[in-house]
């Protein structure tokens, strides 16, 4: 796999290069997910189907209440969402000893906030600068924040996203609109089971005066995940 990183690097520092992806110990080659001898391998390619495909087995079996399936998409779709990750996007915007409380040790502020749980226990937030953009993948699966930015998006998921983010970033983030200055450098994270991370976009300029409430409708989901920009005002 070394032969698609342009460096690879275990934890955070500076730029290396263009770019860099930063994996965590726990995506070693030899985990257990990487075979494929499964029963979810003889499942439909499609995701949707497999889903689908699942879901009936498990009913079927009694093993599932397709209710409180339901009940818990609408929660992270919608009251969820990434609503929660906007309001500690829009504080870290307003408040600087909080931003730096969340750039160095983001579980207890978080938990503080009440935003922790299940597929969020260990977070990183990441800055977006003039010198450095985020951006976060998970090449093995798809671990994603959910407390934080509810479930996560089918492109995040898909196979492409997964491999593309990594051998061609630039390109990947021109397809969602967003070109960046040539000496910008793009830091890839790779997001793991044990540890999640957040990006903390750039304040869009002309915010001055704003408060919390107005600067959340301006953090978008892909903004926090480093597909985006913060929308302008």
């Amino acid at each position: 796999m070394g032969g698609i990183y342009a460096r690879m690097r275990a934890g955070a520092s500076g730029p290396l290069g263009d770019w860099t992806i930063v994996r965590h110990a726990a995506h070693d080659p030899a985990m257990p997910h990487d075979h494929h001898d499964h029963p979810h391998s003889l499942l439909p390619s499609d995701p949707a189907l497999r889903v689908k495909a699942l879901e009936t087995i498990l009913t079927q079996k009694g093993l599932v209440d397709p209710a409180a399936l339901d009940e818990i998409i609408d929660t992270y779709e919608n009251r969820i969402g990434p609503k929660n990750g906007a309001h500690v996007v829009a504080r870290a915007w307003s408040d600087a000893a909080f931003r730096a409380a969340l750039l160095a040790d983001a579980d207890p502020v978080l938990a503080e906030m009440g935003y922790y749980g299940r597929q969020g226990e260990h977070m990183v937030v990441v800055e977006n600068t003039g010198d450095v953009h985020n951006m976060v993948v998970c090449t093995l699966c798809s671990c994603y924040p959910w407390p934080l930015l509810g479930i996560p998006p089918g492109w995040y998921k898909s196979d492409a996203y997964r491999a593309r983010a990594v051998r061609e970033p630039r390109k990947v983030l021109s397809e969602f609109g967003v070109t960046l200055p040539q000496d910008t450098s793009v830091r890839v994270w790779d997001s793991t089971a044990e540890v999640r991370y957040l990006v903390l976009p750039q304040r869009p300029a002309g915010t001055d005066g704003m408060d919390e409430a107005a600067l959340m409708d301006l953090v978008t989901r892909d903004s926090m995940i480093g597909c985006g920009l913060a929308v302008a005002p």
